[in-house]
């Protein structure tokens, strides 16, 4: 009896700690994981529905030529390609919206949130026709440009895309942000007011042609992946585990 009463306390004192211990794993797995989020940027990642619509964004800015919510260009840069879009705009018809933001969805092309953006901004082909969007986040290092068809007259889509894919990544991804939107807004000017295309600057040139192997960046994400993974696994067998060993317990 004495025995049995020894057993039932000690098999339910390791109850209540496997309770309390599956509690601390699964707090801190689920805590793991927001501190992942935070380190890699998808806790505060936007979507193309957290930005305004245009006639919103000017009505708080009363400009929507240059739009900057990450919030690292220059007033300098900022007034200075605000100026060049309106004289583009009045001289051609043609509209240059430059958007810099913190960052987008670890997996989601910029391409593809530049192309959501644009669809989103000018929902129809006659309204995106004359239109621009010079896109970059800038915690990604990622650049994107989308066009509209008689934008597409006088700039084709590869010098569109030389221009966000090496004129303005190169820069980005040193972190030159000014340095980007300005480049990239002066060839995209050079060719929109009719003159011929200057080229990707050759550092930018060496860079795209060298740039197929991941990044130190990729490869550090790629690894907290795997990390964070077989932490999660773990705190949810190893408590199973315990569980069902305390059960086959006489």
């Amino acid at each position: 009896m004495i025995n049995f009463v020894i057993n039932f306390v000690i098999k339910m004192l390791l109850e209540n700690l496997f309770c309390c211990l599956f509690r601390r794993l699964f707090l801190g797995a689920i805590a793991l994981t927001l501190g992942f989020n935070l380190l890699t940027g998808n806790a505060f990642a936007l979507q193309v529905s957290d930005i305004p619509d245009l006639a919103e964004i000017k009505k708080l800015t009363e400009q929507t030529w240059v739009i900057d919510d990450s919030e690292v260009l220059s007033a300098l840069t900022k007034s200075a390609i605000a100026s060049k879009a309106e004289k583009i705009a009045e001289s051609t018809g043609i509209e240059v919206h430059v958007l810099a933001i913190q960052r987008i969805d670890l997996g989601q092309p910029a391409s593809e949130f530049a192309t959501e953006l644009f669809d989103k901004w000018f929902p129809t082909d006659a309204a995106k026709s004359n239109q621009v969007l010079l896109f970059m986040a800038t915690e990604d290092h990622r650049t994107a440009i989308q066009t509209g068809a008689k934008v597409k007259e006088v700039l084709p889509d590869s010098i569109a895309n030389s221009i966000a894919d090496e004129t303005m990544l190169y820069p980005a991804r040193k972190s030159n942000y000014n340095q980007a939107v300005n480049e990239g807004f002066a060839r995209l000017e050079m060719v929109l007011k009719g003159n011929p295309d200057p080229g990707a600057p050759l550092l930018a040139v060496e860079e795209t042609e060298t740039s197929n192997y991941a990044t130190r960046e990729e490869t550090e994400a790629s690894s907290s992946n795997v990390v964070v993974i077989i932490l999660l696994i773990l705190a949810t067998l190893l408590p199973m585990a315990t569980y069902y060993w305390l059960q086959s317990q006489p």
